[in-house]
């Protein structure tokens, strides 16, 4: 199953990347929600055992996709989930503070992607909360946001390309049957 996971994303970067939609004046935005945490106390715990292998059937998912720059919040499950690709690509994260309010930290990853040079692809590891609205704020489609129990979700997104792109997928193990259909308010994630 993580093999034609990781095929469908290989996929629908190679389709963006290639058949002229993405251009040097392109960029590509990567973003997904943080892997899943451990149960732990406090507000920043680590990821899970199943959220380490998210992490690492992400950097299998996006091998070939060429992410130059990666951007994660201050809390540390964000960056244990791009931790493989940081390493794979031997990146510097740029960290966003959270906890400034939903937001300020919105406004200030959308920021920071559009100081990112035109034609290089981002990887960006957010919150439940926070991956909707960042993709409004560069221009996409306002969408709920992601369910507490959905982790796959990946969306990548082509700013600069007309018009502008934006595709759904999901990546690493499935998540459980009604992940994607919530209807309580959500804690921050």
């Amino acid at each position: 199953m993580q093999t034609l996971n990781r095929m469908r994303i290989a996929i629908l970067l190679f389709s963006l990347l290639s058949c002229g939609v993405a251009s040097a004046a392109a960029q590509t935005v990567i973003l997904v929600r943080h892997a899943e945490k451990a149960q732990v106390p406090g507000n920043d715990p680590p990821l899970s055992e199943v959220g380490t292998a998210r992490a690492q059937a992400l950097q299998a998912a996006l091998q070939h996709a060429n992410v130059q720059h990666v951007i994660v919040t201050s809390r540390r499950r964000t960056t244990l989930t791009a931790a493989a690709v940081i390493a794979a690509q031997h990146l510097l994260p740029v960290v966003i503070p959270y906890g400034d309010g939903d937001s300020a930290q919105v406004a200030a990853v959308a920021a920071a992607v559009r100081r990112i040079p035109a034609g290089d692809a981002v990887l960006v590891v957010g919150h439940s909360n926070t991956v909707p609205p960042i993709i409004a704020a560069l221009g996409g489609p306002r969408m709920p946001d992601l369910c507490d129990a959905s982790y796959s979700t990946i969306f990548v997104l082509e700013l600069g390309s007309s018009p502008m792109r934006l595709v759904r997928a999901h990546y690493g193990a499935p998540d459980p049957p009604g992940a994607d259909s919530c209807t309580t308010e959500m804690e921050t994630h």
